[in-house]
């Protein structure tokens, strides 16, 4: 997201097994799409029961890093609710690769 990035492939190791702790409220985070790409014939695809990957970003609140197609999704088809998966700081720090502390990272 902007100029943060995380490695989606450790994100979904360290959350592989564990059960969802929380929901996500696709209409709550509505506006946040237009921050992001969103092909429409995968997002037609994807398995909305796959829970959607949460990060605590340091002093920046809560930011979905995995699942926007899924809640893109959500949105199209009505659904209220998505199981969310939510990363400790220790797992969010070892999945970032740019932002904060790891370096300003780059826009495109």
């Amino acid at each position: 997201m902007m100029s943060w990035r995380w490695d989606i492939t450790t994100a979904k190791k360290l959350t592989r097994a564990r059960t969802p702790e929380g929901r996500i409220e696709p209409r709550e985070w509505a506006g946040m799409l237009q921050l992001v790409s969103i092909d429409t014939e995968h997002a037609a695809q994807v398995d909305l029961s796959e829970p959607l990957i949460v990060a605590t970003v340091p002093n920046g609140g809560m930011l979905i890093i995995d699942g926007w197609h899924r809640l893109y999704r959500a949105l199209t088809t009505g659904v209220a609710e998505l199981p969310a998966v939510v990363l400790t700081a220790e797992e969010e720090l070892a999945c970032r690769i740019f932002g904060g502390e790891k370096g300003q990272g780059y826009l495109r």
